[in-house]
């Protein structure tokens, strides 16, 4: 085969994708009390579904065969419980996205409020955590992870005792969070090595992650060791998992479930529908895509 035949054979693969032959598996979105296969633990990001009160999302979650909601606070736990509702990722103790661990001038409230949630969150049969590094506001990478470390080595023994693990959330720089400085998984896999605990892990977010450095299968068979959780979300736009986007997610389940990893996948796409029962459906089609 020539250069010029090679060339032919990729113009035919690509018009594949543009006029919608995706290999994506046919998926019977209205079937949604099918039985799972549930090798990947399915979780959905709440702030995602907003449009529905924590109550109606539970409703949602559960006729579409799972039984996990990442990011709600202590104040809702009871919404969950009284649903059969598991609370994969906690949240709560952060004061925000930008003013993180990276700053000494919050750690003293940090800790303070990351020592009482740790406990909140062990008494309620939780085990994990988010934190955020912070934006980077002129600090360079190397005194921010230092300065992360300083302050999240003063609560690990006390995650480690009760049982609960921290973990920071990787985002992309490039476009949803300007200036943001744990923005690299080399960044996070090296502040992981500085706190020396079992207890602090990376929130490896597929779709930022995708944005600042690609690469994503390769990243995750290396360094799985260092990633607690995982979210989901189509490259570009933030929206539905499906062919209209990069990423192949049945490849990345996979490549995630080879790891031996035993965590959660939460869906933290936007979904693009106009009304509620689309929306649902979305959801029920990204779960079954990551259900391998």
């Amino acid at each position: 085969m020539n250069r010029r035949e090679v060339l032919k054979g990729s113009l035919v693969s690509a018009g594949m994708l543009v006029t919608g032959s995706f290999p994506y598996p046919e998926i019977d979105v209205e079937s949604r009390m099918e039985k799972l296969r549930n090798n990947i633990n399915h979780s959905v990001c709440r702030w995602t579904y907003s449009h529905l009160s924590l109550e109606q999302l539970c409703q949602v979650v559960k006729k579409a065969g799972f039984s996990a909601i990442d990011l709600v606070g202590p104040k809702e736990w009871y919404i969950l419980k009284k649903n059969g509702i598991y609370s994969s990722m906690c949240n709560g103790a952060e004061i925000n996205l930008v003013k993180g661990w990276n700053d000494n001038q919050y750690h003293g409230q940090l800790i303070k409020s990351y020592l009482e949630h740790i406990d909140l969150v062990s008494d309620a049969g939780y085990k994990n955590l988010i934190c955020f590094s912070g934006n980077r506001d002129g600090k360079d990478d190397e005194s921010g992870m230092n300065t992360c470390a300083e302050g999240l080595k003063k609560i690990m023994s006390h995650a480690e005792k009760k049982g609960v693990v921290i973990q920071m959330e990787l985002f992309n720089s490039k476009v949803d969070h300007k200036d943001y400085m744990c923005d690299k998984s080399a960044w996070g896999i090296d502040l992981c090595k500085r706190i020396g605990s079992p207890n602090f892990k990376l929130l490896y977010d597929i779709y930022h992650m995708q944005i600042n450095e690609g690469d994503i299968i390769r990243t995750i068979n290396d360094h799985h060791q260092y990633f607690g959780h995982y979210h989901t979300a189509g490259v570009p736009g933030r929206h539905e998992i499906d062919e209209s986007q990069e990423l192949y997610y049945p490849a990345i389940m996979n490549a995630i479930l080879d790891t031996g990893y035993s965590g959660y996948v939460a869906q933290e796409f936007i979904p693009t529908a106009k009304n509620d029962k689309d929306k649902e459906k979305a959801l029920v089609k990204a779960i079954k895509i990551c259900d391998i």
